[in-house]
C-alpha cells in the first residue's frame, strides 16, 4: 500500500531553472553513541568548488560503511526549501548541510527527481538512484530517537544520485536535466511505497536498458509485484548495493 502524499505544504515554481545553491563536505566529525562510530553526517556549505567523484564527493567520510556510501549513494541532494519546511517539526534551525546533504538545491524539487534522471551541474554528470532511509545516526543528529518515523511520515527524503562524470561543482550552478526516463517513478514514490504499476515499470526499464539498480530499490519492487501475485524472472546482474569494485561487485 502506497503511503500517504507528503503534508509539508512547499511549493515550486515550475517556471524556475534549478541551482544548486550550495555544496556540502563534513565540516567535523559527529560522535554516534549507538554504534560508537564517527558519522560524516555534520555537513557545512564549501568555500569554494567541490569535485565528485565516483565513489563520492571529494573530502566526504562515511562512518558506516555498510549502509552507506558506495557507487549508488555516492552524493546526496536535498532541496533547500524542503528542508527549511522541517524547521517546525524539528524545533530547531537546519542550516544547509544539516541534513547530511552534499548538494542544496534550490527551485528544485528533489524528491521529484526520476529514478535514472541525469542531471549536468558544473563539470559534473549525475544520475538519480534511489531514496534516503532515515537511519539512527539520522536521528542522533537531531537529537531525536523519534525523528525517523517523523521524518518518514512527511514522505520526502531527498535523492542520492550516482556520478557518471567526475567533475567540479560549486554554489550557483544551474541544474541541467539531461534525460528524464519514460517509466516516471520518482524518488518520492520509492519512499513513500510503490504501487504494483510502478513496480512493474521500474524493474521492466532496468531490463529494457540495462540499468542497474540499487539493491533495497529492485527488492522493494520485487516484494510489491510477489504480493501482487506476480513473479518475474529479474536478473542478479541488474542489481547491487555498489560497495564493491564496479556495478555488479557490491553485494
Amino acid at each position: 500500500m502506497t503511503s500517504a502524499p507528503s503534508t509539508l505544504e512547499v511549493a515550486f515554481d515550475p517556471a524556475a531553472t534549478g541551482r544548486i545553491a550550495a555544496v556540502c563536505t563534513v565540516a567535523e566529525l559527529f560522535p554516534v553513541p549507538a554504534s560508537g562510530l564517527m558519522s560524516g553526517i555534520d555537513k557545512r556549505p564549501a568555500p569554494g568548488p567541490v569535485r565528485l567523484l565516483t565513489h563520492g564527493v571529494l573530502g566526504d567520510v562515511q562512518g558506516d560503511r555498510e549502509h552507506h556510501g558506495g557507487i549508488f549513494k555516492a552524493v546526496y541532494a536535498f532541496s533547500r526549501e524542503v528542508r527549511e519546511a522541517f524547521v517546525d517539526l524539528a524545533g530547531q534551525e537546519l542550516p544547509d548541510g544539516f541534513f547530511g546533504e552534499n548538494l542544496v538545491t534550490v527551485d528544485h524539487d528533489t524528491d521529484e527527481t526520476v529514478i535514472g534522471e541525469r542531471w549536468r551541474i558544473g563539470g559534473a554528470e549525475i544520475e538519480a538512484t534511489c531514496p534516503r532511509t532515515p537511519c539512527g545516526t539520522f536521528s542522533a543528529r537531531m537529537g531525536d530517537r523519534r525523528w525517523g518515523r517523523t521524518f518518514t511520515a512527511q514522505g520526502r527524503c531527498g535523492a542520492y544520485f550516482r556520478v557518471l562524470t567526475d567533475g567540479e561543482v560549486t554554489a550557483g550552478d544551474a541544474i541541467e536535466v539531461l534525460a528524464r526516463p519514460a517509466h516516471g517513478v520518482t524518488i518520492a514514490d520509492a519512499f513513500r511505497g510503490l504501487t504494483a504499476e510502478q513496480a512493474r515499470a521500474l524493474l521492466d526499464w532496468a531490463e529494457e536498458t540495462g540499468t542497474v539498480l540499487y539493491d533495497s530499490l529492485a527488492q522493494s519492487a520485487l516484494t510489491v509485484l510477489s504480493r501482487a501475485g506476480e513473479h518475474p524472472d529479474f536478473p542478479a546482474a541488474l542489481r547491487s548495493t555498489g560497495r564493491g569494485l564496479g556495478l555488479g561487485m557490491g553485494l
